[in-house]
């Protein structure tokens, strides 16, 4: 029989099953009263079966062991483990004076510090200790800690608690900053001991000047087969998006989630980056490389729920209050669409444990911003209004805004709420817009031209929250809206020929309105190449398709170049001000005014056609006379070969009043299914 626990050695991978969003949503955790959540290491973790020994069966061993003694399990009367003994290197036995949750290291060692409020007793054990426990002294917060000299970066650990009721478990820190995986043990980070190298070439773009690319770092840049993308794979690409004109890479969750695939949106360790995408060095490399391009990095974030499997936090410290302990609710509001576990808001520690996890991304991985996923389901409860939520969401934009205004912070709500983006509200910067979205989406995908309804359009363009463009994120396509029963945009127009002309006609449109219209614009990553079919996390994007529709890519980046104003000659299109002035529901052509200021290389008007037929000599109203220069014609051939090339010449814009504008003048083509953009030079 051993007297201590051997130190196991760190696995390559973790695991190969894969999960969707609605997978890894759908399971209760491993201990919940409700059934096992989905877990199986492809390596098999040593702890594992430690664990499930000193979890289910120590739960019958006397609760009065003494404070240093071998602490004994019996199953059935007989001895069949044995918790390791105190080891023998001197360790201090007050609490640490030191501040800051998790493991610290310091000049020496590293501090512990966990919080278990109904904890008996809490100890740590890793490579520093020969995996002998070292015991953690209690302070009046709930919180027990230790500065343990020798423990040092690096190096492997687990918390051995002995719970309320005086049954032990080995448990993973919920604040760990790096894990072997999912289920393994938690490792020791120094975040100083990384060197920036571009950090300080780099600013954040003004909201109204960011374009925003969602990545999922598994499958922006791999192959088929073994395991998913990673950080270094991810930054070969980097280059890709610097030329297609993208200032802002906005992740998809990359916390330590349950298996190597997965949407992210299950974390299991929300401080310790996917270890299936490589180390937290590779993870700042990452953020690092970006900088260097000019690219910020926002991580996606998720507070509404944690797991629902592989969590430390889960019957924590022996006492579930009937569900899954002190870091979730209990009652009613446990309930997500994703399992039980919405975290307790109404605690302090909590909060505080959320808020400090925004802050670490920021502070610890430079991120220039955070997207905080489902805030609806912070706010409210089962459909009812949680203050707890709220204050939550305030407290963390409050944290960011007084260290550090410049970064953005974005909710995924859906729900409408302009008290999320204004100041006496949660005060995000900017939140995921549904009334761009969907009405946008229908007219593009409807079977027939005659179903396109341009008043919809008209009212998705001209929308703000509180009066203000950059409250807003604009899309077509998003992790969302392209899974979960829908398509990308190519499949939903095109069917099966989702590289055909209606396919490529018709996602332009989207991507134009997209970067054209009041807001902060987004692609999701393969938008650009006519990515098609549907995502999921196994199955990557297929780079091929940028060489065989070139074309498009090179559409996605004039527009871009549009949007940034990079030829100073589209300066309104960063402005606050649209006017959509006309409105043809039977010809299904629309048009819009967008300014900043005004003038010549300011004022821009945005033409769509969303119907099959070729116009010509159509008359429209602008909002001075001179020659408007076509800046854009998405029927150019240049895009695609099978386009129809309807040449649209400058327009003379003459004093004379139309669609409510001073002046007026007559494109004598638009080509069906067309954008066409026009500005006037300075």
């Amino acid at each position: 029989m051993p007297t201590r626990i051997p130190p196991p050695s760190r696995p390559a991978t973790s695991s190969t099953s894969r999960s969707t969003e609605a997978e890894a949503k759908s399971s209760q955790p491993a201990s919940s009263p409700k059934g096992a959540g989905a877990r199986g290491p492809a390596v098999k973790d040593f702890f594992d079966d430690v664990r499930r020994t000193r979890g289910a069966e120590a739960r019958r061993a006397p609760p009065d062991h003494g404070p240093t003694g071998r602490e004994l399990v019996r199953k059935d009367g007989s001895l069949v483990a044995e918790l390791p003994r105190a080891t023998a290197v001197p360790m201090p036995t007050q609490p640490s004076s030191r501040p800051g949750m998790g493991a610290i290291p310091y000049d020496g060692g590293s501090t512990f510090r966990v919080w278990a409020p109904n904890a008996q007793r809490v100890q740590v054990a890793g490579d520093f200790s020969n995996w002998e426990s070292v015991e953690l002294q209690r302070e009046p917060s709930g919180n027990f800690s230790l500065d343990v000299p020798g423990a040092k970066a690096g190096e492997q650990y687990q918390y051995v608690i002995q719970g309320k009721h005086g049954d032990w478990r080995w448990k993973g820190d919920p604040r760990a900053n790096d894990v072997t995986n999912s289920t393994g043990n938690s490792v020791i980070v120094d975040h100083k001991s990384y060197e920036w190298k571009h950090d300080w070439e780099f600013k954040m773009p003004a909201w109204n000047e960011a374009v925003i690319y969602e990545m999922h770092v598994g499958t922006f840049n791999d192959s088929p087969g073994w395991g998913p993308g990673n950080w270094q794979s991810a930054i070969d690409k980097l280059d890709h998006l610097k030329d297609l004109g993208i200032n802002v890479v906005e992740l998809m969750p990359s916390a330590e989630f349950a298996a190597d695939f997965s949407w992210g949106y299950n974390p299991a360790f929300p401080n310790a980056p996917e270890s299936a995408y490589g180390s937290p060095e590779d993870l700042k490399r990452f953020v690092d490389e970006a900088h260097k391009r000019g690219i910020g990095v926002v991580m996606d974030v998720v507070y509404n729920h944690l797991g629902p499997s592989d969590l430390p936090h889960w019957d924590f410290d022996g006492e579930t209050y009937g569900k899954g302990g002190s870091y979730f609710y209990t009652d009613w509001r446990a309930k997500t669409p994703w399992g039980d576990t919405r975290p307790d808001y109404g605690r302090p520690e909590v909060r505080d444990y959320l808020r400090d996890n925004a802050m670490m991304w920021l502070r610890d991985y430079h991120m220039d911003g955070l997207r905080l996923d489902a805030t609806k389901e912070i706010r409210q409860a089962s459909g009812a209004d949680n203050p707890q939520g709220w204050q939550l969401l305030r407290d963390i934009n409050d944290a960011v805004n007084r260290e550090f205004p410049q970064k953005i912070i974005i909710a995924e709500d859906l729900g409408n709420e302009g008290g999320l983006t204004h100041p006496d509200g949660a005060n995000f910067d900017s939140q995921w817009d549904s009334n761009f979205v969907h009405p946008v989406r229908t007219a593009l995908t409807a079977f027939s031209d005659a179903e396109r309804d341009m008043n919809a359009v008209a009212r998705a363009i001209g929308f703000k929250y509180n009066g203000n463009a950059t409250q807003r994120v604009i899309y077509t396509e998003s992790h969302d809206e392209v899974a979960n029963g829908k398509q990308r945009l190519p499949s939903e127009v095109g069917g099966w020929d989702s590289g055909g002309y209606h396919a490529k006609k018709r996602s332009l449109i989207g991507a134009a309105l997209t970067m054209t219209s009041p807001g902060i614009p987004m692609l999701f990553q393969g938008q650009e190449f006519l990515e098609d079919g549907h995502f999921q996390d196994g199955d990557p994007l297929d780079w091929q398709k940028k060489e065989s529709f070139a074309g498009i890519n090179q559409a996605y980046t004039d527009l871009i170049k549009l949007r940034r104003n990079w030829n100073d000659n589209t300066a309104g299109l960063r402005g606050e001000n649209v006017n959509v002035h006309h409105v043809n529901n039977d010809d299904k052509v629309i048009a819009f005014h967008r300014w900043d200021k005004g003038g010549p290389g300011d004022d821009t008007i945005v033409v769509v056609n969303f119907g099959g037929k070729q116009l010509s000599n159509y008359e429209l109203g602008l909002p001075s006379d001179g020659t408007w220069k076509v800046r854009y014609n998405s029927d150019w051939q240049g895009y695609s070969g099978d386009f129809g090339n309807a040449q649209s010449f400058d327009v003379g814009g003459k004093w004379h009043g139309k669609d409510g504008l001073p002046a007026s003048g007559s494109l004598n083509n638009l080509g069906p299914y067309s954008v066409v953009i026009l500005s006037r030079d300075k």
